[in-house]
């Protein structure tokens, strides 16, 4: 069963589906924060992240990147005994590693988004090993969906789905941006 044919009308599903699935994200925070919650959700469902957003959005300072890279172990225990969020020790030492990897992109590149888009075009395989390279946490679910999440990768949607739409002005719109 494919994402499309159970979140519309969820309402927890529903409107991650309706309104980011799929989109294109350029903000570097917006970023990071999919990266880290597809990194969290390994080996649950993501019914129970979307349920934790809030908590790991307020855990990690609303994925401000500098304060994330900046934490110490003193940081790594309070989230560890913090019922908001998930409390795996390497996830949580993940999101503070790939923090600093992505203002390493910051500097190198501009910006975490322009270092994915400077990426030579990859298919899942290539991406899985570069993401790899860089970052903890990232396995060929993780990777995908997070592409998939951002608007790099296809298959978010069904194509008969309204989103799908919605999704095609952006990428004109920001394709013309760009420009």
């Amino acid at each position: 069963m494919h994402y499309c044919d159970i979140a519309p009308s969820h309402p927890i599903h529903g409107p991650y589906h309706d309104k980011e699935y799929g989109f294109p994200v350029t903000d570097d925070r917006i970023l990071f924060e999919r990266l880290t919650l597809e990194a969290f959700q390994a080996g649950l469902s993501w019914e129970i992240i979307l349920k934790k957003r809030e908590g790991l959005r307020a855990a990690f300072y609303d994925y401000d990147l500098d304060r994330i890279a900046s934490m110490t172990e003193e940081d790594e225990e309070r989230l560890r005994n913090n019922p908001a969020i998930f409390r795996n020790r390497l996830k949580i030492l993940a999101t503070i590693h790939n923090a600093k990897q992505v203002i390493c992109f910051q500097k190198s590149h501009g910006s975490f988004y322009q270092w994915l888009t400077d990426q030579p075009w990859r298919d899942l395989d290539e991406w899985v090993k570069c993401m790899r390279k860089h970052f903890k946490f990232m396995g060929p679910e993780i990777v995908n969906e997070f592409l998939m999440s951002i608007g790099l990768l296809p298959g978010a949607h069904q194509e008969g789905c309204p989103v799908v739409q919605k999704i095609k002005v952006l990428k004109q719109n920001l394709e013309a941006f760009s420009a």
